[in-house]
């Protein structure tokens, strides 16, 4: 099965524009490059990453709170 020709990529075409409207399709192809974007982005740094055998660290809330001096009455 090849690559689909001219007939069908234009039928193809044709579907999309009635399922989500002319104006929608930028939006839909924004999205989609945007999503592409960071998927290279993040692979990147996985690569750099796995290259430093340094892996990051990434602070959670819980550890941000726990080091956080206990709020008195007269800070609050």
């Amino acid at each position: 099965m090849g690559m689909p020709g001219t007939t069908e990529l234009v039928i193809i075409f044709g579907i999309i524009v009635l399922l989500f409207g002319a104006k929608k399709i930028p939006d839909l192809a924004k999205g989609f490059g945007k999503g592409i974007k960071n998927f290279k982005n993040e692979m990147k740094d996985v690569e750099e990453e796995i290259a430093s055998d340094e892996p990051k660290k990434v602070e959670s809330s819980e550890e941000v709170a726990s080091t956080e001096a206990p709020k008195t009455k007269t800070e609050a």
